[in-house]
């Protein structure tokens, strides 16, 4: 299937999971409301509406976030404070859809990759661009040869540039472009990395499923995910290209 195909299929499936999703919340939020109303009623005769009007706040908060993203993702503009409330959807909705598709029969790799597609076009469409030292290029550790003895999560520069694996063109387009390039192992190395750079947009490569737990874990901080070629399988001697790198770093580099 072409590229582009394949990414307005990912978007369409997007779409339907997160919408099914906030209905599925949405139903679950008014039940939790319906169905104790005439036991709190014995409590007091305020409390089903109390426990109504959080329900139903929570309720808005949540459609709010949803049709918010889902505007963004089909329309070229926002609901007002959409932005402020994405965190629900990021953070609670996104893994609520993943169950839904997979009770549904879809893939985990498709799921993970319809979000990633939505979010770089969120990413694209709503960030401007930053000085070099403001971008951070984040590479799994499995792009490194894995014959290869030298250590590059402290330091990228131990690489010896032999050209057996990716790592040689990264150091090539960090040099050339001025920005900042880490390699991390896991989560708890690519927090730390973050937090030392400071960056205002990182491009992250990785696998569908980390790609997709990292951009959830850095928000509200963008991540423009690039999906890494594995001809060994998972975790083993993977491949980037470099060339759709580069072109994601120049748009949101400064001139």
């Amino acid at each position: 299937m072409p590229e582009a195909a394949q990414g307005t299929s990912r978007k369409r499936l997007f779409i339907g999971l997160i919408a099914g999703t906030c209905v599925l919340v949405c139903t679950l939020l008014a039940l939790l409301w319906i169905v104790p109303y005439v036991g709190l009623r014995n409590i007091h005769p305020a409390a089903p509406w109390v426990l109504g009007l959080l329900l139903g706040a929570l309720l808005l908060l949540v459609l709010w976030a949803s049709l918010g993203l889902l505007f963004s993702v089909i329309l070229p503009w926002h609901l007002p404070l959409a932005k402020r409330v994405r965190g629900v959807t990021v953070k609670l909705l996104v893994p609520m859809m993943s169950l839904l598709g997979r009770a549904l029969g879809f893939s985990k790799e498709d799921i993970h990759t319809s979000f990633i597609k939505v979010n770089n076009e969120l990413v694209l469409r709503e960030l401007g661009r930053f000085s070099a030292s403001r971008i951070l290029l984040l590479m799994p550790h499995c792009l490194q040869n894995s014959r290869c003895e030298m250590r590059l999560t402290h330091d990228v520069d131990n690489c010896k540039r032999c050209g057996k694996c990716p790592i040689t063109g990264l150091l090539e387009l960090r040099d050339r472009y001025g920005v900042h390039l880490a390699v991390a192992t896991g989560g708890t190395i690519a927090r730390r990395i973050v937090v030392d750079k400071r960056p205002k947009v990182i491009i992250a490569v990785a696998c569908y499923r980390d790609l997709s737990s990292g951009i959830q874990d850095a928000y509200p901080l963008p991540v423009y995910g690039v999906l890494n070629d594995r001809p060994f399988g998972p975790c083993l001697d993977t491949t980037v290209a470099l060339d759709r790198l580069e072109a994601a770093l120049q748009r949101f580099l400064l001139a």
